[in-house]
């Protein structure tokens, strides 16, 4: 019986994970003309077309989304059935980098001593921050990058998690604004001033609009912007009120720029957050990423605004 070519699930894997032969020549160092021969070799070996074209881009098969989860586990344990990492493991050799995925105002506030850290450490090390556009457990599944720093969101049950330190939101306005004179500043106060709001996603409303509706209360959002710093930026400059994470604010008087801003707890209740690391089970074992894990934890740890 002729054995199937087990190289092609290295092949395999990308081309699935990139939809692209381009994408998928780029990540292996190979041309495209060769990634392209060898798709054909793995449409043989399937009985799949595998990918498609779809207009101007290539879009997988049913059969190729059905495996291509599969596809990068079997590669992965493969690997590492076949390259055990018993060595002691030495920082000051360590040649590697490491992505992480995190928002804007996480890197602002956190990303200077990450890496100082991780550089006293392990000085051939580097730190790769990713941008954040929505929450997604892909990356992690893919092999993408090596931690996903943030609340928890539409993670997978097999994505490992463990939790950095508590937050919460704060209101910040500028020096001189009218909320700094107020004794107390009540619900009634905050929804009655323009606010500009920090989101990704471009959904304004969240847990604070929806603790002002439990008072028949409701907040005019005049602005919407795509990072807390954009955020305190506009608010600076203007009446608006942000929304910001305590620990962001925190990040901003360790720079001496907190003093331009007058900070309050917010009128209504909301929930604490939960910021955490996340990592795929594939890295759980491995020594230098388990290295990686325990310098985030020791350094949000220490550095962190908790609740």
């Amino acid at each position: 019986m002729t054995e199937p070519d087990l190289n092609l699930l290295i092949a395999l894997a990308p081309l699935l994970a990139e939809r692209s032969v381009a994408g998928a020549a780029r990540r292996l160092g190979l041309s495209a003309s060769a990634m392209s021969r060898t798709l054909g070799r793995l449409r043989e070996a399937t009985g799949d077309p595998l990918l498609v074209r779809a207009g101007r881009n290539m879009v997988l098969t049913p059969y190729a989304e059905e495996i291509r989860e599969r596809t990068h586990h079997v590669l992965a344990e493969a690997r590492a059935v076949l390259s055990p990492s018993k060595a002691e493991l030495d920082l000051t050799t360590l040649d590697r980098t490491f992505t992480l995925r995190a928002n804007d105002g996480f890197v602002e506030a956190f990303g200077a001593a990450l890496i100082a850290a991780a550089v006293k450490a392990a000085p051939r090390v580097r730190l790769r921050f990713a941008p954040k556009p929505e929450k997604s457990d892909r990356p992690l599944r893919e092999g993408l990058v090596d931690l996903e720093i943030g609340v928890l969101g539409e993670m997978g049950p097999e994505i490992r998690l463990q939790a950095l330190f508590r937050d919460r939101f704060i209101g910040v306005v500028r020096k001189g604004h009218t909320l700094e004179n107020r004794r107390e500043i009540t619900a009634q106060d905050y929804a009655a001033c323009d606010h500009v709001v920090a989101t990704r996603s471009g959904k304004a409303s969240g847990p604070v609009d929806e603790a002002l509706a439990e008072l028949g209360l409701q907040r005019n959002i005049a602005a919407v912007v795509s990072s807390f710093h954009s955020a305190l930026a506009v608010a600076r400059g203007s009446d608006l009120v942000a929304l910001v994470p305590a620990s962001f604010l925190n990040y901003l008087s360790e720079e001496g720029t907190a003093a331009s801003f007058y900070a309050f707890e917010l009128p209504v209740k909301t929930q604490s957050i939960t910021v955490s690391q996340m990592w795929h089970p594939r890295s759980e074992v491995d020594s230098a990423h388990r290295w990686l894990r325990q310098l985030v934890h020791a350094t949000l740890v220490n550095g962190s605004a908790t609740t």
